[in-house]
């Protein structure tokens, strides 16, 4: 015993412990390339329900398989079907899916989430587009009769069921998409993630309880012990849940057992386990804002216990909290609240407080939830207007080894407080300072045409000012923000919108409320509904918009819009743009048709172009050969949704392009085309 007390208490056990974790990490996901064990080309799936996630028009299944794990849709027919599946569909139940394989795709847009990577890391390999659903057998097993019955209830409680399944279950999909938004915005989404606080709490009651009921040392935490699994069974294996359980067995096993182990070395065994048993746990943001954090908080504990009253420990903690989070939150989101510290004043007590235990409260006596559905209904007002003072600065994504070197500054940083030193931290916080300065210190030009699927958008980028021409359709998940986001841009002197169909200008109001934007050129004719809506929001926003202009100036470059007549269609109405880039050609042709563009060869003398931005997504209205051969593109790119139900693009235009690279979004993702050292050079973001 002596022997394994001098060993558990050496430093170094933990350190090789962790980097023998580490090297079987690397190994894991980078050496070793998993395969499915499915061929892909299976029609019928046999698997027991882990997760039901039932939307509008169709429901989305997470199947364990006896192979492996894999991901299901299914589009509803009609509403029977869908309460069919409602009612009748339980987790736990063992069911049959028809359909068929698909693969899915990597991200198509620059530094976006990519799926088909997120499901690698979790051993799945295919999607499985379902057209038929059969309960083979109903679920048997008790924990997840336990968790239906705890859904069910969070169900039954209406208007704050979405704070209890995070508070709960540690499921933040029901709260509404813009309040949680607004969370992210602010910095203190992090406090509806099931964290040490949450389970603490829970153990708290236990421990009461048990003590209570008399029951001894060692019976008493076998009871936990069950009660953590069950938790972690319940909240899905959530990353964070597993770290903060295990944590909390092992401390435990090491105060009973009086091994003197310091809690910081708890927490590197704990992170060591969690990587051998599972290696790819280390791409959960979760998992590292949870590990990073932690240790931050052990190893910098005497920083905050050197406060004594509750504010100034608190603003401590958030502070430590805070700059251990900040490569994470750059790396993977782009953006960074500089006033997080300050909400957490405000939020952290407020929900650790009050409203998460309200939450326990109201599932146990759901007679409550009228007082929890007031106070998370101030919770929201409050973040609504923390997000209103848009205090978010932007970082342009940059190589893994910055977000290394930030945290060595942030460890250097704290270590120098306890000698009441600032130099590291005012060398971490230049740091910050020129970073989200990137694109004024290095400059580049670049056109990026996005993939937003059936619709147009491209990004302009020349000496550092941004031109978004079109915004392609409104989609429940923005594409644009955070690839946008990813290339350091804050702002966009211009929005342009070609005309005013929703596939061109659909997301205009949401990247308006994300971005600053100067100004916004509509085309010439009437205002469609969807440009009349945008502009009640520039009025409100006092954002000045003009239409039928025939140039801009961006510093040393212009734009011109060859096209200021009026039609009777809003297509031929579409604003035809004309740009030189570092002696590059480039045309943007909206929607215009072959009418618009033999007005256009009548008008105008065009020289050869370099890239041209094919009319109305390759449709047979649009790239005539007359006007492609008078234009002679060496690049061609088509904005095409992949199988639209148009049809586009055309053979017949394809047919016309040929004498160029054609590049499409639906086959090539992005396409950016960059100018460096006078030179064009194409760049493609590929399913």
């Amino acid at each position: 015993m002596k022997k394994l007390k001098i060993i558990l208490q050496s430093n170094k056990t933990y350190y090789l412990l962790l980097f023998f974790a580490m090297l079987l990490t690397i190994y894991n996901t980078k050496i070793i390339t998993y395969k499915s064990n499915f061929s892909g080309k299976e029609n019928k799936i046999t698997g027991l329900i882990e997760k039901i996630q039932i939307k509008e028009e169709s429901i989305s299944i997470s199947i364990k398989t006896k192979y492996e794990k894999l991901e299901a849709y299914m589009y509803l027919k009609d509403s029977n079907t869908k309460n069919k599946i409602k009612n009748g569909y339980k987790l736990g139940d063992v069911i049959q899916l028809d359909g068929k394989m698909e693969m899915p795709q990597n991200n198509t847009n620059f530094n976006s989430f990519n799926y088909k990577q997120y499901l690698y890391n979790k051993h799945e390999f295919y999607i499985f587009k379902a057209t038929n659903i059969k309960k083979v057998k109903s679920n048997k097993n008790l924990f997840y009769k336990i968790k239906n019955y705890i859904n069910n209830k969070i169900n039954s409680i209406n208007d704050t069921k979405g704070y209890l399944k995070a508070f709960i279950l540690g499921d933040n999909k029901d709260i509404n998409k813009n309040i949680y938004e607004a969370y992210q915005s602010i910095g203190i989404s992090h406090l509806f993630a099931i964290s040490g606080m949450h389970v603490g709490l829970l153990t708290t009651i236990l421990i009461y309880i048990l003590k209570k009921l008399k029951i001894n040392n060692i019976f008493k935490y076998i009871i936990i012990y069950i009660f953590l699994y069950l938790y972690i069974f319940l909240t899905g294996f959530s990353p964070s849940v597993l770290r903060v359980s295990i944590f909390f067995i092992l401390a435990s096993i090491n105060k009973l057992l009086n091994f003197n182990i310091k809690p910081v070395n708890i927490l590197l065994l704990t992170i060591s386990i969690i990587l051998i048993n599972n290696s790819f746990i280390i791409y959960n943001i979760g998992f590292l804002y949870s590990s990073i954090i932690s240790l931050y908080l052990i190893l910098f504990n005497d920083l905050i216990n050197k406060k004594q009253r509750y504010f100034s420990k608190l603003f401590v903690t958030s502070s430590i909290a805070f700059l251990s989070s900040i490569p994470i939150t750059l790396y993977n989101y782009y953006s960074l609240n500089y006033l997080t510290i300050i909400y957490n004043l405000i939020f952290v007590p407020l929900i650790s407080i009050i409203i998460f235990p309200l939450a326990l409260l109201t599932f146990i006596l759901p007679i409550l939830e009228p007082i929890l559905n007031v106070v998370t209904s101030i919770l929201e007002y409050l973040a609504m207007v923390c997000q209103s003072l848009n205090t978010n600065l932007i970082f342009k994504k940059l190589p893994l080894i910055i977000y290394i070197l930030y945290y060595i500054l942030i460890s250097l940083s704290l270590i120098e407080f306890k000698k009441y030193k600032k130099k590291y931290m005012l060398i971490f916080l230049s740091a910050l300072l020129l970073h989200t300065n990137y694109n004024n210190l290095v400059r580049t030009n670049y056109i990026m045409t996005l993939d937003v699927g059936q619709g147009d958008s491209i990004l302009i980028n020349i000496d550092n000012k941004n031109i978004l021409i079109d915004t392609g359709e409104q989609k429940k998940e923005n594409i644009q923000i955070p690839t946008m986001k990813s290339f350091g841009i804050k702002k966009l002197e211009y929005l342009i919108l070609s005309h005013g169909d929703a596939d061109h200008c659909g997301e205009a109001i949401n990247l308006i409320n994300n971005f600053k934007v100067e100004k916004v050129i509509f085309n010439c004719g009437e205002y469609s509904d969807l440009e009349k809506d945008l502009i009640k929001v520039l009025d409100k926003k006092h954002i000045n918009y003009y239409s039928c202009i025939k140039e801009l100036n961006i510093d040393n470059n212009k734009l011109y819009f060859l096209q200021t007549k009026e039609y009777d269609n809003e297509n031929d109405n579409s604003n035809v743009i004309y740009t030189e880039l570092d002696g590059y050609k480039f045309i943007f042709m909206g929607d215009a048709s072959s009418t618009t563009e033999k007005e256009i060869i009548d008008k105008y003398n065009l020289p050869d172009i370099d890239v041209l931005k094919v009319g109305h997504h390759g449709s047979r209205t649009s790239s005539s050969k007359e006007f492609i051969d008078e234009i002679n593109p060496k690049y061609s790119v088509i904005s095409v949704g992949k199988n639209n139900r148009y049809g586009h693009p055309n053979k017949e235009v394809l047919d016309n392009l040929d004498n160029s690279k054609i590049y499409r979004t639906d086959e090539n993702g992005s396409i950016m085309f960059k100018i460096k050292n006078n030179k064009l050079e194409v760049e493609t973001c590929s399913p």
